[in-house]
């Protein structure tokens, strides 16, 4: 068995293989290009027979690399694009299986998370946020992610975060408070302490003021205050995805219920979000903490019982612990406190 991350290695030598890809990245484009909202349906069939003909990991890393190219560019894509592109994701994710929408996700969140950190001019951090909200209406991903960015932004709190959080709010706002009201109050809450200790710092004055009254309209669940703000056409695509999604009853569940931080940290600690999610490389758990757990505390012990356990081949030090407890124990009582600590 050859785990996938050593397959790469030996599929980069391989001039056949990077022909194959080569023609599957012609056909994926050829059809994300032509994608609009009256071909979406023979689009995401095409594209599924490709899932059925090709290797998932070819399929998934393609799509990815040429949606990425597509919409996250140095200007603000157009929203309908932008959802259309979301929904074939979305379509293919509940249709083919979870690991597409989810290798697509983790891809945008550490690119938004990279362009987060660097000065870049460009609209590329709010097309790659726009990506995310929109994986969230149509339910590939759970509210737990966009409250994971919501409380990161506040944290940071500058021009640029103000702008995202206000991008966030207009785009997927309602759908939170009717997901989780509570979690909208909190984060509501924390921007609200967050302005009145900021508000000397920050140039743009009018900009916050701004943020706060959104926010304040979507506690209120009154959507005439938020200016551009317009449900129809992400409720047209929903009602679209529910014609082309074949198992009728996967909305929910096939929601991946991750975190910003599991996201972030997938190639340290593995994927537990997709089944079966192979794991080769690095160890999960830090070895320094494994050892330390292992230094067990054994009390003052003979060296002759240790000899004994050495005999016995008691080769580590929990069989050696054991050993040493059982035959130096008084009696049960004393063999059970001292197997306990």
């Amino acid at each position: 068995y050859v785990p996938p991350q050593v397959r790469k290695i030996q599929e980069t030598l391989d001039d056949k293989k990077r022909e194959e890809l080569g023609r599957l990245k012609k056909m994926v484009n050829g059809l994300i290009n032509r994608l609009s909202e009256p071909n979406l349906s023979s689009v995401s069939g095409q594209m599924e027979e490709l899932y059925m003909a090709n290797s998932r990991k070819d399929m998934n890393e393609t799509l990815t690399d040429i949606l990425m190219n597509a919409c996250v560019t140095a200007v603000a894509m157009p929203a309908r694009l932008m959802m259309e592109h979301v929904l074939l994701v979305s379509i293919l994710h509940h249709n083919v299986g979870i690991e597409v929408g989810a290798h697509f996700l983790e891809a945008v969140v550490k690119k938004f998370d990279e362009f987060c950190k660097s000065d870049a001019e460009g609209k590329e951090c709010e097309n790659l946020l726009a990506l995310i909200a929109h994986l969230y209406n149509f339910h590939v991903v759970h509210s737990l992610l966009i409250f994971d960015i919501l409380k990161k932004l506040i944290s940071a709190f500058t021009e640029k975060e103000i702008e995202l959080i206000l991008f966030l709010l207009k785009n997927v706002g309602f759908s939170l408070r009717k997901d989780d009201a509570m979690a909208l109050k909190e984060v509501i809450t924390e921007a609200q302490k967050k302005a009145n200790t900021a508000e000397k710092k920050l140039q743009d004055q009018a900009r916050v003021r701004f943020m706060l009254e959104t926010m304040l309209a979507l506690r209120n669940n009154d959507m005439r205050k938020i200016p551009g703000y317009d449900p129809e056409p992400v409720e047209k695509l929903r009602k679209l995805q529910r014609a082309l999604v074949h198992n009728s009853s996967s909305g929910r569940e096939t929601q991946l219920r991750v975190s910003l931080e599991s996201l972030l940290s997938a190639d340290r600690v593995g994927r537990w979000w997709i089944v079966g999610s192979s794991w080769s490389g690095a160890p999960m758990i830090d070895d320094k903490t494994s050892k330390a757990q292992q230094k067990l505390h054994i009390g003052k012990v003979s060296s002759k019982i240790l000899e004994l356990a050495r005999k016995q081949r008691m080769n580590t030090d929990i069989r050696r612990s054991i050993f040493c407890v059982l035959m130096t124990s008084e009696d049960f009582m004393d063999a059970f406190e001292k197997l306990l600590k």
